[in-house]
Parts: structure tokens; C-alpha cells; sequence
């Protein structure tokens, strides 16, 4: 609780802001660049982080924010997502004005299922208009990051904005191509929006930095509303808040950036998109180096999951040749390291390693099991792969080919039970 009567005043403030936003958490990714793994589950159903589902990133956001009012919007490949959500986020108390609802492309307003990020808000409007919030704060649900909402919505309030985008502040050359980039004036009011430009625009007094779209953003309701019904008429729109919304509103809105940097230091934030395979090893490699920028153990602000009740993890036999051990990794619940060794890797759940293995830099979902005598490196193994006894993975890149795994462009061996000949299906 704050410690001084301002900071309290402030705190009840914010507190009755919160109280009036709703969150829409655009859910329905495809995620092809993550190829195999998006097979049978959207991007954002993709395991991350031991324990975790992506999802469960911005979702624990907005309740530790206070936001305890959302809707998440789901389309592509939704099962595992769905059950995830009525497994793991099902307990709220919908008598106290708290809930996560699903809200699946239903073509509401359409014939057509989401179109874009505009339309899967729009086709969803007869949903805003009966819980009447204030404010409306829309999340992308497919990046990894911790934030709290509560800043960047009394930014917003006391800038007196139609809009706010959340913004990361990204080097021009990083920039270029891959970002919608923002131009701002001194007081972070931006002046336009540019999808993915290969010359993205500074920010002022820095030429080496832009302000590059997170995807998140806050509108006032009423705002929103009448954008969305405005360009739900438009038949040349893609209906994109990156696209159309943001640029077409900026000479008669008020549309502010919010800089996202870190509370505590002022530093740069954590942010990543796992969008790629490659980019989904490396943040997971990163939670197991001795102090990684995502703290997963902060009790002021937890990652809430579902998870299945399972016994501690196990490791078993001490004798020379066959010892069960893990260095500079991280194991879950259920897992059992029988006589391997392994190193810099990271186990989901419910993980079996037979004996006489040895497992180098890898990211292995739950459930796998990995049978007798098999070297791996640099891998990513889906859920539920079994392993055959003496199988060699990420040592030769024409093996692993002929194999039929997929290596990704810095190395990175996907393997999935299909590759494996085995029934897939597993999400």
C-alpha cells in the first residue's frame, strides 16, 4: 500500500480506472513462422518458459494490473488455447465484475470471420456496448514481456487522448522493415504512423532511436466505437489498427505514444516477439542464464498458468558413466532425469530422459521422452515426441535434413511427432 496520503489518493484513482477498462486480447495468431509448432495451436497457445503458454503472459498483465475485465479473441486453431483458458483462467467471479471471456470469431457483424485487428474488436462491439467500460485497452496475446497496464492508462487519461499506443524504443537499424514506426513531437504526441518503413523516423534529440508499435493500445470506448463502425464501412480497408485505423485518425485525434521502459530503472524494457523458431530458442535459452532479464520469480508480479498437479522432478542414479544430473537448466514438475546429463536446457513438464544421454542447449515440451543413448543439441523437441533409443539430433545439419526435421536459419533442429512417424496431434 502506498506510504504517503498523495500516493494513496493516486492509488484509489488509478484503482477506479481500472475498474473502468475492459481488455481485448487479439488471440487468433496464425504463428506460420513458427511452422510445426503452429500445426495444431495458435501462436498464442505455444509453450514458453517451462511451464507456461504465451497467452498467459498479457493475461497475468491485466490482473496484476487490477484489470480483471477481458475478453480474449480467438480464431485460428483455437482448441488447445480454449482449453488452456477454461482450465487455467476459468475461477473468476463474474458476481464481482470479473471475468475472462472467449470470444471466438462468430461473425457478428459479418459474413466474413476477422478480417484484421480492427474488425475482430468490431465484429465484438455488441459485447463492449453491454459492459460499458470507459476505456478500452486491446493487447496483442503473442509476446513475451511484463507490464503494468496502470501507467500507460493514467498517461493516457491526464494526456486527455482518444488513443494511446505502447511503443518500444527500438535502434532505426533493428527498425527497418519490421515494425510500424511512429513519428512523435517533444511531448510524445504523434504527428504519424508508418507500417514497417525501411527508413524509420528518430525520435527527437536521438537519431539513432525510434519508437516502434508494440500492438498494444487504450482508447475512450466512445472513440473507439465510432472508428470501428466508421471503418467497418469502408470496403477498401484491411481493417488494421497498424494499417488504417492510427494513420487515417491523426490529424483530428488526440493519439499519444507511451514509451514502455522498465519502472524500477528507467532501462529499456523486456519485450520479445517469439515469433520465429529461432527467436522462440533464444528466449527460452535466456530464462536459464544465472540472472535473466525476465524475472520468473518475482512474487510481486506472477505469471499465472494453469498447470497439472504433478510430483516433483526427479533425478536418479549416481554412478560414473550414468548419473542423472542437470547444469545451468531448468526443470519442471513431473520430469524424471534418469543416468543423462544435461546441460543449458530447459524441460516443460512431464519430460523422461532415459539413460546415457547427453542434452546440450535445448528446449523440450511436455511430455517428450527421450529414450536410451541419444545426443541432442540445439534443439527444440515438441510436446509429446518420443525419442528412439540412439537417435543423433543437431550434430550434422544433412543428417537431421534427411531425418526430415527442420533446421531453422541459425541452426535451431525442430522436431515434431509427425517428423517422427508418430500420431500427432499433441497441443
Amino acid at each position: 500500500m502506498p506510504d504517503n496520503p498523495n500516493s494513496r489518493v493516486v492509488y484509489r484513482y488509478v484503482s477506479h480506472l481500472t475498474k473502468d477498462t475492459l481488455a481485448l486480447i487479439l488471440a487468433g495468431g496464425r504463428g506460420s513462422r513458427l511452422h510445426e509448432l503452429t500445426t495444431f495451436r495458435a501462436k498464442p497457445a505455444v509453450h514458453f518458459g517451462g511451464k507456461y503458454r504465451i497467452i498467459d503472459f498479457p493475461l497475468s498483465n491485466c490482473v496484476n494490473s487490477g484489470i480483471r475485465r477481458i475478453g480474449v479473441l480467438t480464431q485460428y486453431k483455437s482448441h488447445s488455447l480454449i482449453r488452456h483458458l477454461v482450465r487455467g483462467w476459468s475461477h473468476f467471479k463474474k458476481e464481482l465484475g470479473e471475468y475472462v471471456e472467449i470470444l471466438p470469431a462468430s461473425q457478428q457483424f459479418s459474413e466474413e470471420w476477422y478480417q484484421g485487428t480492427a474488425d475482430a474488436v468490431y465484429q465484438n462491439l455488441d459485447i463492449i456496448r453491454a459492459t460499458k467500460p470507459k476505456y478500452i485497452l486491446i493487447l496483442s496475446g503473442d509476446h513475451i514481456y511484463k507490464m503494468d497496464y496502470r501507467s500507460m492508462l493514467l498517461d493516457h487519461v491526464e494526456n486527455e487522448a482518444d488513443m494511446t499506443v505502447s511503443c518500444l524504443e527500438v535502434p532505426v537499424t533493428e527498425a527497418a522493415g519490421a515494425f510500424g514506426v511512429m513519428t512523435v513531437d517533444d511531448k510524445n504526441r504523434i504527428l504519424r504512423f508508418d507500417e514497417k518503413p525501411e527508413k524509420p523516423t528518430p525520435i527527437p534529440g536521438n537519431p539513432d532511436i525510434t519508437l516502434a508499435s508494440m500492438g498494444n493500445y487504450i482508447f475512450n470506448t466512445d472513440t473507439l466505437l465510432k472508428l470501428l463502425t466508421e471503418d467497418g464501412k469502408q470496403p477498401d480497408s484491411e481493417h488494421d489498427f497498424g494499417k488504417n485505423i492510427i494513420p487515417n485518425i491523426l490529424e483530428d485525434h488526440k493519439v499519444y505514444a507511451y514509451p514502455f521502459r522498465d519502472p524500477e530503472t528507467n532501462a529499456l524494457a523486456y519485450w520479445r516477439d517469439v515469433g520465429s523458431l529461432d527467436a522462440f530458442w533464444e528466449a527460452n535459452m535466456e530464462l536459464i542464464t544465472p540472472d535473466p532479464e525476465l524475472n520468473l520469480y518475482d512474487p510481486d508480479w506472477p505469471i499465472w498458468t494453469y498447470q497439472r498437479q504433478l510430483p516433483p522432478a526427479k533425478f536418479v542414479f549416481d554412478d560414473d558413466g550414468r548419473r542423472g544430473m542437470a547444469v545451468d537448466s531448468a526443470v519442471s514438475g513431473g520430469c524424471i532425469i534418469s543416468g543423462s546429463h544435461l546441460k543449458k536446457t530447459l524441460l516443460f513438464s512431464g519430460v523422461r530422459i532415459h539413460s546415457y544421454s547427453d542434452i546440450e542447449e535445448t528446449v523440450i515440451l511436455p511430455d517428450a521422452v527421450i529414450r536410451r543413448n541419444c545426443k541432442i543439441r540445439r534443439a527444440i523437441i515438441d510436446r509429446g515426441c518420443h525419442i528412439p533409443e540412439g537417435t543423433i539430433i543437431g550434430f550434422d545439419a544433412e543428417q537431421d535434413k534427411a531425418n526430415g526435421f527442420r533446421i531453422s536459419s541459425k541452426g535451431i533442429v525442430l522436431v515434431t511427432r509427425s517428423m517422427l512417424g508418430q500420431p500427432d496431434g499433441y497441443a
